[in-house]
């Protein structure tokens, strides 16, 4: 199981940002073989880690930590892909914002965790999953689908007024003024949560362009590719993107998966049993390769990809690992070579 993937068109969003800023985004595009080949193919995904490294080589480049903020701004409904073009042809904006968000999966698929959109307190609150702990590659991703839903759903209605409040996770930045200019609304730093919450009111806007006819026939069509991907799914790659998201700081049971499945627990087990495996075996094969993932295209420290996986200590997550690989995770780490801040090197993609 790998950390996930996403769509070159967030890519193409990347490096209009930094061209809207001044810079040249050509030389960091080929330093990871990405031509204009490659951003024009309609099925092109890269790794979630390699965008966030990617990310940072722009940052560093151009010396723009608010990049993610930017990017936001020229989010379009074509650079969203089918959901974005689903949300373009709603009623209104809270038809708009749960189509983005239940369709997400056709655009990136991320091992941590989903979107959801859903209604609080009569307010609508489009939430963006945990990536902590955070640090100087992962901000900006955060930034940049907070900043894009915002723009998108205010452009959708005509609207910048929309926002009653921004939540993220991490403590205010340095480029705190940059928030101040994207947001219309209050911003909250060190939250529960990363989400923007909608007025109540703004829910029942109407969308400027929406067509129910074309709105049903993307709908149709979305619902067809959802479960085409699902289709190509075995249960235990199903079980393992449900186990995902579970792992952190704690080690979920048969009964947590079966009931984010929606399924009783002994339906997954004898599932899984049909395809020659078992709950116990699914749940440690994902652990072992969510942890060489996290070893060898991140810079997390041993500690919290520990916490991430759900094991006690540090030590006990260097013993699996050792288990598993027959090397200790740091040596393991210098060994394949991928030094995480040396950005540019990296070269695969996935």
């Amino acid at each position: 199981m790998r950390l996930g993937d996403i769509s070159v068109a967030y890519v193409e969003l990347m490096a209009r940002a930094v061209e809207e800023g001044g810079g040249s985004p050509g030389d960091i595009l080929s330093q990871y073989q990405l031509d204009e080949l490659r951003l024009s193919s309609p099925d092109a995904r890269i790794s979630i880690p390699r965008f966030m490294r990617m990310g940072h080589s722009f940052i560093q480049a151009f010396d723009m930590p608010w990049l993610g903020l930017e990017m936001g701004r020229h989010t379009s409904a074509p650079a969203m892909g089918l959901p974005g073009l689903l949300a373009q042809s709603a009623a209104d904006v809270r038809t708009a914002a749960r189509a983005l968000l239940d369709y997400q999966l056709l655009s990136s698929f991320n091992a941590r965790g989903q979107s959801a959109f859903y209604i609080e307190q009569g307010q609508g609150v489009c939430c963006f999953y945990s990536i902590s702990p955070y640090n100087r590659y992962n901000l900006f991703v955060v930034d940049s689908v907070l900043s894009s839903w915002y723009h998108f759903l205010s452009a959708l209605c005509g609207r910048q007024d929309i926002l009653r409040r921004v939540e993220v996770e991490f403590s205010e930045p340095d480029y705190r003024e940059h928030y101040n200019d994207c947001f219309r609304g209050e911003i909250r730093f060190g939250a529960p949560r990363n989400a923007i919450t909608l007025h109540d009111w703004a829910l029942d806007l109407p969308v400027i362009s929406r067509c129910s006819s074309t709105y049903n026939g993307l709908r149709q069509q979305a619902d067809r590719e959802l479960e085409r991907v699902r289709l190509g799914l075995s249960f235990r790659e199903i079980t393992e993107r449900a186990i995902g998201p579970l792992l952190n700081g704690q080690t979920p049971t048969l009964e947590q998966v079966a009931q984010r499945l929606n399924m009783a627990p002994w339906t997954v087990r004898r599932r899984l049993v049909d395809e020659g495996t078992t709950f116990q075996q699914v749940l440690n094969d994902t652990r072992r390769d969510l942890a060489v993932s996290y070893v060898k295209d991140t810079a997390l420290t041993l500690g919290e990809i520990a916490y991430l996986l759900g094991f006690g200590s540090a030590t006990a997550f260097q013993r699996a690992f050792k288990r598993w690989t027959g090397e200790a995770p740091g040596r393991y780490r210098e060994r394949v070579g991928r030094d995480y801040i040396s950005t540019a090197s990296s070269t695969s993609s996935s």
